[in-house]
């Protein structure tokens, strides 16, 4: 890959990945879409480091990407394991649905009743949910930060300063997502990131080749 299709893709994969994670996508799709378009910008990112000679470009990208990916699976694992393999959830819509029967599907026709759910009823229900929660948010920092240790790198080579600020937005993002303000920056942080890849020169090769073909002489003295 030159550096011209490798700036474009990964430029087309922020996009994507900026698609996959809007709530406006659908909940069985988004997932898909926003590996994809992971997928798309780790390739991109592979191009770019054996251009640039940089193996940091790559690494620290591969190492957001590994991250991010294995937080999800523990996240949806832990997930499935708290509130379908022990009763904590069971128990807490036992609670506030007394007539419920068990069944999943004759929920929604029932009535909630709060009168008499003491603390010590919802504790579990919420810590379950705050785990669950605190896990993906751990992952989504720590990848973060490789990510922007791989685009602090490109900035530097490329002397494109939207991938450093995109990248430092990404990062303060997901600190802020347990506030819930961090979300929107990462759609920020995703925006200018994709501008960035964009924006890299192509003009880069032509000094590069033709330093190579002829470098520069000294002038004859009179």
């Amino acid at each position: 890959m030159n550096l011209e299709s490798s700036k474009n893709l990964g430029g087309i994969g922020a996009i994507i990945l900026l698609i996959g994670v809007l709530p406006i996508v659908g909940t069985d799709t988004f997932g898909i879409i926003a590996l994809v378009g992971l997928i798309l910008m780790l390739v991109a990112m592979r191009g770019l480091a054996d251009y640039f000679k940089e193996n940091r470009i790559l690494t620290n990208f591969l190492y957001s990407a590994i991250i991010i990916i294995v937080g999800v699976a523990v996240t949806a694992a832990t997930f499935v394991y708290l509130f379908f393999y022990t009763t904590i959830v069971t128990d807490f819509l036992y609670k506030i649905f007394p007539t419920w029967d068990g069944k999943w599907t004759s929920l929604s026709g029932l009535t909630p009743v709060t009168t008499g759910i003491t603390p010590s009823d919802v504790i579990p229900f919420i810590g379950a949910v705050i785990a669950v929660l605190a896990i993906i948010w751990i992952f989504l920092i720590i990848g973060s930060y490789f990510a922007r240790r791989s685009l602090k790198t490109l900035s530097t080579k490329t002397n494109v300063g939207l991938l450093s600020t995109g990248s430092l937005l990404l990062l303060i993002g997901a600190v802020l997502t347990i506030i819930g303000i961090g979300i929107f920056l990462i759609w920020v942080a995703l925006i200018l990131i994709a501008i960035g890849l964009f924006q890299i020169k192509t003009q880069l090769e032509q000094p590069l080749t033709s330093y190579a073909s002829a470098p520069p002489t000294s002038p004859t003295p009179v």
